[in-house]
């Protein structure tokens, strides 16, 4: 009876062991799974291998440059939030080739078919224009719009332009949303998100930037992006009048597309730039080219600001402008901002 309870006791303590080694072990193993959880979800911008690539494009060969890795970008944005100016930032840099508006060409877009096709030439290395470092290229995208904005305007010889409505005819990103996150993640793309934090200003540059259209300020040209302080100043004379009635539902507007951009491609590695802040603190391009694994380099633009100080010297209706956004959440968008 004492051998048999003996006995009894010590196969108790060895299962109390046993479970509590398992436990340990659970525990260990659900911990480490967490851990590699939060590495995953954490936002990272330091380059791991799956996002660095060996392009073999068919239209060149890239020769002694063919082992130096490639990372592929996109930079999504809305137009006149300063990306023409960041993409030229980027593109002197000797490494990068940042090919531009792609996707402005109708046929590039038509579908989700010729998107990916497109895309698949950049990366490729195979879209060659200007911007193109070919065979040495260390980083290679382009610059997508979030919507191509069309203003409808109405005047008597330019003196007065009422604004009927805001409206944007898409590049394709948007609407084919799905396939395009599907592409970038299985392709290991990075996305530069580039907004404007004061929609306002946005607004006032997208209108005058519409009306240049018709007007051709600059000796009967029109040019969006000038390289001189008195080009600036000529196109920077012209002061549009704001639909007042509707300018909270456009800014509103402006914000869901981008809040809406931002949810549809969250999971792929992206960096959040907002063109206010490249502006007070250009030291983040720094920022900028180590999220694209870049050695660093001093990066500059000939592009010259149009719009230069408080926004009440750039708006025809300032004090009609002002009287609508006093008390909203859009209230800060009438102060200067840098």
């Amino acid at each position: 009876m004492l051998l048999r309870t003996a006995v009894l006791m010590f196969s108790m303590a060895c299962s109390i062991f046993i479970f509590s080694e398992c436990l340990k072990q659970i525990s260990t193993h659900a911990r480490t799974k967490f851990l590699e959880l939060n590495v995953i979800e954490k936002p990272s911008q330091s380059i791991v291998i799956p996002y660095l690539h060996y392009p073999e494009p068919v239209s060149f060969s890239r020769k002694e440059c063919a082992r130096n890795p490639v990372l592929f970008f996109v930079i999504l944005s809305n137009q006149r939030s300063g990306s023409g100016w960041f993409e030229t930032l980027l593109n002197s840099h000797i490494n990068v080739s940042s090919n531009g508006e792609i996707f402005s060409v109708i046929r590039r877009r038509k579908n989700a078919s010729s998107i990916l096709h497109t895309l698949d030439k950049v990366y490729n290395l195979d879209w060659l224009n200007s911007a193109s470092k070919n065979e040495c290229s260390a980083a290679v995208g382009l610059k997508w719009m979030l919507n191509q904005d069309h203003v409808d305007v109405s005047s008597e010889y330019y003196e007065l332009v009422q604004i009927k409505t805001f409206s944007g005819s898409m590049q394709g990103l948007l609407e084919h949303h799905k396939e395009i996150a599907e592409y970038f993640d299985h392709k290991r793309v990075s996305i530069i998100f580039l907004f404007r934090r004061n929609l306002l200003r946005r607004m006032v540059s997208l209108l005058a930037n519409s009306y240049d259209r018709y007007a051709k300020l600059l000796n009967g040209t029109h040019k969006s992006h000038v390289h001189s302080a008195e080009e600036a100043d000529i196109l920077s004379k012209y002061k549009p009048t704001i639909n007042t009635t509707s300018l909270l539902d456009d800014l509103k507007d402006m914000e869901m597309r981008a809040a809406k951009v931002l949810e549809y491609f969250n999971s792929t590695r992206h960096i959040i730039l907002y063109y206010e802040d490249l502006v007070r603190n250009p030291n983040m391009l720094k920022d900028v080219q180590q999220f694209l694994g870049l050695p660093q380099m001093e990066l500059t633009s000939r592009q010259v600001k149009i719009h230069r100080g408080p926004l009440s010297d750039h708006i025809q209706n300032w004090d009609d402008v002002n009287k609508a956004l006093k008390g909203t959440v859009y209230e800060s968008f009438l102060e200067a901002d840098y």
